[in-house]
Formats: C-alpha cells, sequence, structure tokens
C-alpha cells in the first residue's frame, strides 16, 4: 500500500477508537503486554540485529544505549503499559458546563484528536509508548521511526497489532511506515486529510525537518540544551550527588544535563570537588577561560559550545555572577526543555522559576525527572518545547482536545 493509502486507513479506524470504551481501550492494552511478553525473544532478536548494523556503521556507545532493549528496558515498556491503563480515561471528561440566557447547556468535552503521527529517532521503547497513549485516548497513531531500529520497531508493532486483533479492536488503529527514506517522510507530512497533528521526537534538526515540511499541526517535541545553576546558598554537598545524577545517569537522552552553571562566589571552592565527581564518573569537562583558570585539566569551550546538546559523558562549565546572569545565559543557549537551580534560598528559586522560560523548571532536584512515567502520565509521546496547545511531557490529556456539547429545548435562536 501506498503512504496515502496506510494514513487512510487509520483515518477510518480513528472513527471507531474514539467511541470505545475505558474498559475496551484498557483490555487492549493488557493484550498488547501479554503479546509483548510472548515475543520477546523475538523482539529482542530483532533488536539485536539492529544493534549489530549500528555498531558495524561505527554509532557511538550514546547512540547505541539509546538503541539497546534489554531485558529490564521490555519490563520498562511493560510497566508503562500498565501505568497507562491504569490512568484516568480523559475522553468524555467534561473540562466545563454552563447555561446561557437562551436556555442553552453547554458543555467542553474532551474527545481525541483523530490521528497522531509521530516521527521519532532509534529508540524503540517510543514504538509501544505511543501506541498505549494515542490508543487510550481514542487516537489511532502513524508510526515513522529511524533506519536504525527499523528491525526492533517492526517486531513491537506486529506484537501490538496481534494484541489489538485479540482484543477485537481494528489493527489499523496503529500503521507502521517501514520506507526509511527521507522522500517518504515528506509524503506522510503531506497527509494532512488523514493525520490531524504531527510529533516529531528527535534532535533539533528533525524538528525543523518536520516544522518546514508538514502541512498539518505540529507538536514539536525536540533537544534538550539542559541547564543547572549551582546558586550561592546551595548546600554544596548535596549539590554534587544532583548533579553527577543529571549528567551520569542516562547521558544520551534529552533531558540529561549539559551545562552547568555556577556562582561566582562559591566557584573557587565547589569546581574543584564538582570535577573531581565527575571525572570519576569519566565525564569530560569543557569550559570557558574563566573555568580553565580554575580547573587546568579541562578542554576550551568558546561560546558557539554552550549551544550544543551532546547526548554523551561531555559537560560544559560556565561561571555566572549571579541568579539574574545564570536565567540570561540560560533564556540564550537553552532549547526550553529543562533547567534547574540547587539553592537553600527560597526568594532566588522563586526568580529562577518565573523568569526561565522552559518546560521544565526544577528546584533542587535532577533535570533527569523530565519523563512523563516519573510525572504519574504513566508514559510520554516527547517533551514538547513549544507553548501551543501542550508545554512539557505529551500525556493522555496532551492528545486530546475539547469541544462543544450544546443541548437545547427545541430552541431556536430569536
Amino acid at each position: 500500500m501506498s503512504i496515502k493509502e496506510l494514513c487512510a486507513l487509520a483515518k477510518e479506524a480513528s472513527y471507531k477508537l474514539s467511541t470505545l470504551s475505558t474498559q475496551q481501550k484498557n483490555a487492549a492494552l493488557a493484550a498488547i503486554g501479554a503479546q509483548i511478553k510472548l515475543d520477546k525473544d523475538v523482539i529482542m532478536q530483532a533488536n539485536a540485529k539492529d544493534l549489530a548494523l549500528a555498531k558495524k556503521s561505527g554509532k557511538p556507545q550514546a547512540f547505541l544505549d539509546r538503541l539497546a532493549l534489554t531485558q529490564l528496558r521490555i519490563q520498562g515498556i511493560l510497566e508503562g503499559l500498565e501505568a497507562v491503563a491504569a490512568l484516568a480515561d480523559p475522553v468524555g471528561e467534561i473540562a466545563e458546563q454552563y447555561t446561557v440566557a437562551s436556555g442553552l447547556n453547554i458543555k467542553k468535552v474532551r474527545s481525541p484528536l483523530g490521528v497522531i503521527g509521530i516521527i521519532y529517532e532509534a529508540r524503540p521503547n517510543v514504538t509501544i509508548d505511543a501506541i498505549a497513549l494515542t490508543l487510550k485516548s481514542g487516537n489511532a497513531v502513524v508510526l515513522r521511526g529511524s533506519r536504525d531500529a527499523a528491525n526492533s520497531n517492526y517486531a513491537l508493532v506486529q506484537a501490538a497489532k496481534k494484541g489489538l486483533k485479540s482484543a477485537e479492536i481494528n489493527e489499523n488503529a496503529v500503521v507502521f511506515l517501514a520506507s526509511p527514506a527521507r522522500e517518504d517522510t515528506k509524503v506522510m507530512l503531506e497527509q494532512a486529510g488523514s493525520i490531524d497533528v504531527v510529533i516529531p521526537r528527535g534532535g533539533e534538526e528533525l524538528k525543523n525537518f518536520v516544522l518546514k515540511h508538514a502541512n498539518m499541526p505540529v507538536i514539536a517535541s525536540a533537544g534538550g540544551n539542559c541547564h543547572l545553576f549551582v546558586e550561592a546558598s546551595a548546600d554544596l554537598e548535596k549539590a554534587i550527588p544532583v548533579i553527577v545524577n543529571a549528567k551520569v545517569q542516562r547521558p544520551s537522552v534529552c533531558n540529561a544535563l549539559e551545562t552547568l552553571l555556577v556562582e561566582q562566589s562559591i566557584a573557587d571552592s565547589f569546581l574543584p570537588k564538582a570535577a573531581q565527581a565527575l571525572c570519576k564518573e569519566k565525564v569530560i569537562l569543557k569550559g570557558n577561560a574563566q573555568v580553565a583558570a580554575i580547573l587546568s585539566d579541562i578542554e576550551p569551550a568558546d561560546d558557539a559550545e554552550y549551544y550544543k546538546e551532546y547526548n554523551d559523558l561531555i559537560l560544559k562549565i560556565k561561571i555566572v555572577k549571579d541568579t539574574t546572569s545564570a536565567i540570561a545565559h540560560i533564556n540564550k543557549y537553552g532549547t526550553g526543555h529543562s533547567e534547574a537551580i540547587l539553592t537553600q534560598d527560597s526568594t532566588k528559586a522563586e526568580q529562577f522559576t518565573s523568569a526561565v522560560d522552559s518546560a521544565a523548571v526544577f528546584v533542587n532536584a535532577s533535570t533527569r525527572f523530565t519523563d512523563g512515567f516519573e510525572f504519574g502520565l504513566g508514559a510520554e509521546m516527547g517533551i514538547s518545547t513549544q507553548k501551543l496547545h501542550v508545554r512539557g511531557p505529551i500525556g493522555l490529556k496532551e492528545l486530546t482536545s475539547l469541544k462543544y456539547v450544546v443541548t437545547g429545548d427545541w430552541t431556536a435562536r430569536s
């Protein structure tokens, strides 16, 4: 089938999906989970093929980490399905209700968007996250994954389709576009008649490509040049483990720390201790001349370096005068993803959270928590770095819109 025909099948399936009960959707999620368990060996073998090809082509370790499906990550996928099933169903929720002078009763009711297209890079777990969230929110999904995860994605989609079929739900609720060609992605982005909204989940290059070529609305889920600012009043002993966690726990993902900002008054005493802890974890440190005056064994960083997202064990450091300067740096160089301040001064914390222009702003916590599962959303379609119609983790409610349901008593307008 052509891409146009496949997307049309998803559109047709979406009309029925919007009418499914919560019980039907949850049963389908359980069936998908059961099928993934049955097909686990097939899925792992498919992932091994993808990993072998990626290693052969010289992909870096951070890329391989994003691509890999371990036993633990398969278990995480299953837990994500269960978590989504346990969440309240947003479809049909009455957001507002009132009666106007004409006697009409007006309700604003939450309803599915229809068909969600998602274009994502080499993280096969996203395949099932996307299926779970779109199904529970009453939407169909068109999946366009990376060529690097083609075998893994196909195996996961086949398991999901078998699960849907066993739950007596149209398997075209999930459409997988197997072609990795850039031109075919452009064709997908031309299907505004079938796809209601598209979500790019990857780096800035992917986001910009989708924004350029899509003729349907886009929810931009893009890169994370995330910052953490150590303010002068911070508990410096407690600060170091948070910094290490933000950088090291999983450096290949978009909510990992990329730039450490330190207030000038504590830089001389704090930076050597922080650098020691980071270097112990094999983090490569970069900084400008001011940082190099304190940390001699550091790679140079010019102004352009502070715009970069590494997704690797590399960290930029910069010394800033105060909280105002830290905010200015973040708003200039950041991507609007996740930013953090470590402080014991509530006034500084409030200043930071009010002025930093970002989807998620943390006080005394690692940026690694920007995640649908950690935020209680079960899973996520991505982290929106734009402001309309959703910002931050894209969960169930974010995959719905509102429509007016208006009831009269045989009412005609005078």
